[in-house]
């Protein structure tokens, strides 16, 4: 679990950084297609997941990896969880990579691709765990939570905003996609919980 931690300090410690010492670090970690593909700065799709725009966006993205990643840390490995938080970030980028490539005033940031590929494979491997959300008084399993979640991304992702629902999507499905296809025994995990074995 304490890679979770690592990650948590590592976004906290580079993100405040950049919004309260050096701007230049979110100016130089963000994503922006126009800039990554003509300059071949194909780094920032790893950077830009280690700097936010706001402090109410950190503290979302690391609650949100506080909760749910020792708990898959624990369960798949360190390295299998640093192999699928990596990945996560560059596959979530990979969508506004192609989507915004001629728009140069387009730019990304933050952790959440990440995030939401260590908390799809969660709720892949636990459908039926409850899960305790604000403003909501009773316990919602993770299975609908999630696809509640995905079709939000899939409405919102339509409309124009701040928000980078297309890197929620593809973090995701990268999530799903990386625990069926790199760690052993899912398949047989996923059925057991759901009373198939």
């Amino acid at each position: 679990m304490y890679i979770t931690y690592y990650l948590i300090a590592a976004n906290a410690i580079v993100s405040l950084a950049g919004l309260f010492m050096y701007p230049k670090i979110i100016e130089m970690g963000m994503m922006m297609p126009y800039r990554t593909i003509r300059n071949k700065t194909w780094y920032e799709m790893i950077t830009s997941g280690f700097v936010h725009g706001s402090i109410s966006h950190l503290l979302f993205n690391m609650i949100t990896l506080f909760f749910f990643g020792p708990i898959l840390e624990t369960y798949i490995g360190e390295i299998q969880f640093l192999g699928l938080y990596f990945t996560g970030l560059i596959a979530s980028s990979i969508p506004s990579l192609i989507r915004h490539k001629d728009n140069s005033q387009y730019a990304t940031l933050g952790a959440s691709g990440a995030v939401e590929a260590v908390l799809f494979a969660f709720i892949l491997l636990f459908p039926l765990e409850p899960l305790y959300l604000m403003f909501i008084p009773i316990p919602i399993p993770s299975l609908l939570f999630g696809i509640s979640f995905i079709g939000y991304s899939i409405y919102a992702s339509k409309k124009e905003g701040r928000i980078n629902h297309e890197a929620h999507i593809a973090g995701a499905a990268w999530g799903i996609f990386y625990m069926l296809a790199f760690v052993p025994n899912t398949i047989n995990h996923v059925l057991s919980m759901l009373g198939f074995l």
